[in-house]
């Protein structure tokens, strides 16, 4: 653990963040340690979630979740001592895996490849209910659902216990945006910054997005843009290309030392509300004061309602999650106002307002038709053109 008493907000739970990063110096004789022990093979989930918790993102937790902590997080939105956590973090294995080893045990945790780059401190044993997993964290177990998909498809047996990472996560990208809790916090001291917002995407920046950051860097010191760069669906916008666009709407649309932009190695679970409370205390791990909750946050399809995911905070007292949220309406912009405005703001009707669903910008782009600068700046429209017509 290391202490965060020095920044403006603690970290998650006890205040401390978890390091389970182990020192280099023992690097070699774990690797050696490791290549002696059973062996269970991580899936793109767990290994984002390895990175999360190895980098104190997941604070308090220590490694893959036990039944009780599982239990309640599912069922209660807490964990077993009462702190609030929306969604399980398991490892989940087949009965034969489970049946090969017991508590006590150490086990060996690697990469697709076969590369071993963390050992388990198992703990824990047990079974649970994935389909009523499904619907308690999704509201669904619908394999239409990309989240309730991989949970149903997840195995029913779940490892727990404390993870130690001796080695390099494999396929990251981004490397020079890539800070982890410690380092953001550093930063952040660094550029005197004590009132953080951080805005979570997984999504190009429109004018909205846009709209609303600048909204909250009035009330800021400064704004962290935190896109998700873990595994998302097939039809999200690639990162590299939402990279390209956030890297030039910070060059050209925001104010120097106001803004940071850093990758959140997460796996996007599609989880609306639930995963809107995951995502706040994630921020607050990374140093974070605020936190931006726009509409449909985290959502996918129909299957939440347009303002859920700020709804759900009102199910803790004030102060227990201990970042404050902003919450923001559907934005837009209005010719009758003459600008950017929102359903609070906006006296009009939507005649007036310019309203693109991602759906017909998509449309427009493989048309070759940029979307209107009211909709999207005209550098951002260019790259993406370019990008839904495969060019460089």
């Amino acid at each position: 653990m290391s202490s965060v008493a020095n920044d403006p907000i603690s970290a998650h739970g006890n205040g401390d963040l978890v390091d389970l990063k182990a020192p280099a110096a023992e690097h070699a004789a774990l690797r050696a340690h490791a290549e002696k022990l059973p062996v269970v093979t991580l899936g793109a989930r767990e290994i984002a979630d390895l990175e999360m918790l190895s980098s104190g993102a997941f604070s308090p937790l220590t490694g893959f979740m036990g039944e009780a902590d599982y239990l309640r997080s599912r069922d209660d939105l807490r964990l077993a001592s009462g702190i609030p956590w929306s969604i399980p973090i398991t490892l989940g294995v087949d009965e034969a895996a489970a049946h090969s080893v017991a508590p006590g045990q150490d086990v060996a945790l690697a990469t697709e490849s076969g590369v071993r780059i963390a050992i388990l401190k198992l703990a824990e044993i047990y079974k649970v209910d994935r389909q009523k997993e499904a619907q308690a964290v999704f509201g669904t177990a619908d394999d239409a659902h990309p989240g309730a998909k991989n949970v149903t498809s997840t195995p029913p047996f779940c490892l727990a216990g404390k993870v130690i990472l001796f080695a390099d996560i494999p396929g990251r990208t981004f490397l020079e945006y890539r800070l982890d809790p410690r380092e953001t916090r550093a930063k952040f001291r660094e550029l005197g910054w004590r009132k953080i917002v951080a805005f979570q995407t997984r999504n190009p920046t429109h004018r909205a997005h846009e709209y609303i950051q600048k909204a909250a860097l009035e009330i800021c010191d400064g704004l962290l843009l935190h896109p998700l760069v873990g595994e998302t669906k097939g039809d999200d916008v690639p990162a590299a290309v939402r990279m390209e666009t956030y890297k030039v709407l910070l060059e050209l649309y925001y104010p120097k030392n106001r803004a940071l932009l850093t990758v959140m190695p997460a796996h996007m679970r599609y989880g609306g509300p639930r995963e809107a409370i995951l995502h706040a205390i994630i921020r607050r791990n990374y140093g974070c004061t605020h936190f931006i909750v726009g509409r449909d946050h985290a959502g996918v399809g129909t299957y939440y309602g347009t303002y859920d995911a700020q709804k759900i905070f009102d199910r803790y007292a004030p102060g227990e999650i201990g970042i404050t949220t902003l919450n923001f309406e559907n934005t837009f912009y209005c010719g009758k106002c003459g600008g950017m405005a929102s359903f609070k703001t906006c006296p009009h009707t939507d005649a007036d307002r310019l309203l693109l669903s991602g759906t017909k910008v998509r449309e427009m782009l493989r048309a070759g038709q940029a979307p209107p600068p009211e909709y999207t700046r005209p550098e951002i429209a260019a790259i993406l053109t370019r990008a839904m017509h495969g060019q460089t």
